[in-house]
């Protein structure tokens, strides 16, 4: 049975952050995938927040649209689990400064690997005045056939993507550096509890190691530009929490360079790595959280 429910939500930065902000480990650890993309709704550009979030107990997707010049979002929650009130087919519906906006999904035939968010047979789409603004997941045709909306003129735009992960040794994820481009696959992986030798870390990008760093409780935080399909990338870490036992996580960050830059010379900087060093700059960024279990 489809479900249709009609709900305005409206919370401050301080509940979106809370929301978003996921424990580090033990019985409460859960998998995340939280991407920001750029939509024309309601008539302005805003940013609309997607987070995938999986524990072993819940499973859930929320959808978020910012008011530009404001702290209060909109959001809309999904509970795909526990059963048996998985929503696998509904809509849910709320307002933006007075103009209607309706979020349909479809996961009945989606398809997960061992992350949150689906890897294809799903959509979930977000329609504001008969137009697509935000469409997600591979079943469009599906999508546009039930919503009897068309697309939007201005097509949206991922402007980040962060992923909770969790492991022992080796951290894996998929992600595209271009909308247009295939999806890569992303590991991480340590000799941090190893034994006597120095530790050490690898970053392989499709199965080739591009970045390897030795000795790493001296470089634990750096950055190397490295090439994937001849783009240059440039790939930062912060390993401070895996070598030292302080609270957190490791962090990685993928981020497009421009053509111009070309490549770099591999050179690694100890310059302390920040979602907010970069926030200067319009590209994507991937965001690479690496939570280490016991």
């Amino acid at each position: 049975m489809e479900e249709t429910t009609t709900s305005s939500t409206t919370t401050t930065t301080g509940e979106k952050q809370g929301a978003e902000e996921l424990p580090g480990g033990g019985k409460t650890a859960q998998s995340s995938v939280i991407a920001v993309y750029r939509v024309k709704l309601a008539g302005a550009q805003r940013n609309v927040t997607v987070i995938w979030c999986k524990s072993l107990i819940n499973h859930t997707l929320t959808v978020s649209v910012e008011k530009p010049s404001s702290d209060t979002t909109f959001t809309c929650k999904v509970e795909l689990k526990p059963w048996p009130f998985w929503s696998k087919k509904g809509f849910k519906s709320f307002e933006v400064e007075g103009r209607r906006i309706d979020v349909f999904w479809d996961l009945r035939s989606a398809k997960f690997s061992s992350g949150p968010e689906p890897a294809g047979g799903y959509y979930v789409a977000m329609v504001c005045n008969e137009e697509v603004a935000l469409l997600l997941g591979d079943c469009k045709k599906e999508a546009y056939k039930r919503t009897k909306s068309r697309p939007s003129l201005e097509d949206a735009s991922m402007i980040s993507k962060r992923e909770n992960v969790f492991g022992k040794k080796c951290f894996s994820t998929r992600t595209r550096f271009n909308e247009k481009r295939k999806e890569h696959d992303i590991v991480v992986e340590n000799s941090i509890n190893s034994g006597p030798k120095d530790p050490e870390m690898w970053i392989s990008i499709d199965g080739i190691v591009l970045i390897h760093v030795s000795n790493l409780q001296w470089k634990f935080r750096g950055n190397e530009t490295v090439l994937v399909e001849q783009v240059p990338v440039q790939v930062f870490w912060d390993v401070h929490a895996w070598l030292f036992g302080s609270p957190g996580h490791a962090l990685f960050i993928f981020k497009p360079a421009p053509p111009e830059n070309g490549a770099g010379d591999g050179g690694q900087t100890d310059g302390i790595v920040s979602s907010s060093s970069l926030s200067s700059s319009p590209e994507f960024c991937f965001f690479l959280y690496a939570w280490m279990m016991d």
